[in-house]
């Protein structure tokens, strides 16, 4: 793919995603042996450092097809949306990779997609909704969003982040636990308080979901970044984030109290405000070259699929659609 006309924003964007990133692991995994040191010594450490590593290596990723039976989601067919199967080849081959994500679709009213697995083994899951709602310009920018997710291997270092975060809160239970069975000797004076250690205990968990969280908003702006170059079109992927977001509430909020969804706190959200991806996305569009752009024109959008009337509820394993 062809450079845009001044690649300095884009390397330096590139690089901050990537340093945040390694920091933010970094001090997920550091933060989790200091905690194993301060409990049981190097020895502690060492311990997590094995079974860190075991689980990364033999504990193999769920397989798409099962995360999607979670949702019930189904294979689309090609001849339900010929224009997304040629939309997904273009965008895999800019993006490098051998193999293609398979296409599922989600039966759900509510705007939704997400993707799943590794380079080698991937899926994509569009909802009805969305198939139905957005243009093929937006849901272009959508598709190259995951597909720059399963380039980038998102998913492994978001695993990575949650087996610290698992095992940092696992740590701070077991030392709590031990902490209140030898709280009558404390009382007695018979053994002595590292208020520190207790203090630590403490706020763990609570420091390490929070780094995991910024880790998750960062791999959100990588992946816009991606979807950008992909497409050529960063304005397809903003519009397409501004109608999602229009349409998470319903009708009747929208028209009788359009002010009164509270936002939720930038630290505890797991992807960044649409307003701030979208700044980002257009000050990306002052960069690119117009001959990058995907030659849509060339497809026809068409979508057949029998729509789906059934509401949207939660599933009892947490699942929303």
């Amino acid at each position: 793919m062809r450079q845009s006309k001044n690649g300095g924003y884009w390397r330096s964007q590139a690089l901050l995603n990537a340093l945040e990133s390694a920091l933010l692991i970094l001090f997920m995994g550091g933060f989790m042996a200091a905690l194993g040191w301060q409990l049981w010594g190097g020895a502690g450490v060492a311990l997590l450092l094995l079974v860190g590593l075991l689980t990364l290596v033999f504990n193999p990723a769920l397989s798409p097809r099962w995360v999607m039976k979670l949702y019930g989601a189904k294979p689309l067919q090609k001849t339900h949306a010929p224009a997304l199967s040629e939309l997904t080849r273009w965008l895999c081959e800019r993006a490098g990779l051998e193999k293609e994500p398979e296409i599922y679709l989600i039966p759900s009213r509510v705007m939704n997609a997400f993707s799943v697995g590794f380079s080698g083994r991937s899926a994509v899951a569009l909802s009805d909704a969305m198939m139905r709602q957005l243009e093929l310009r937006e849901l272009a920018g959508v598709l190259a969003h995951e597909i720059s997710h399963i380039r980038h291997n998102d998913l492994w270092v978001m695993g990575l982040a949650d087996l610290f975060s698992r095992m940092t809160s696992m740590m701070a239970f077991v030392g709590q636990i031990l902490l209140l069975m030898n709280l009558p000797l404390m009382l007695l004076g018979m053994v002595t308080i590292n208020w520190w250690l207790i203090l630590l205990l403490m706020i763990a968990p609570l420091l390490s979901a929070l780094a995991q969280l910024a880790l998750s908003r960062t791999r959100e702006y990588a992946a816009d970044m991606g979807a950008a170059r992909l497409t050529g079109d960063p304005r397809g992927l903003a519009r397409a984030l501004e109608r999602i977001e229009k349409a998470q509430g319903g009708w009747i909020e929208h028209i009788l109290a359009p002010g009164n969804r509270v936002p939720d706190p930038s630290l505890l959200r797991t992807h960044p405000r649409t307003a701030e991806r979208v700044e980002r996305l257009l000050v990306l569009e002052q960069e690119m070259d117009q001959s990058e752009r995907l030659p849509l024109e060339q497809l026809l959008h068409r979508y057949d699929h029998p729509e789906i009337m059934r509401k949207p509820r939660r599933r009892i394993w947490g699942t929303w659609w």
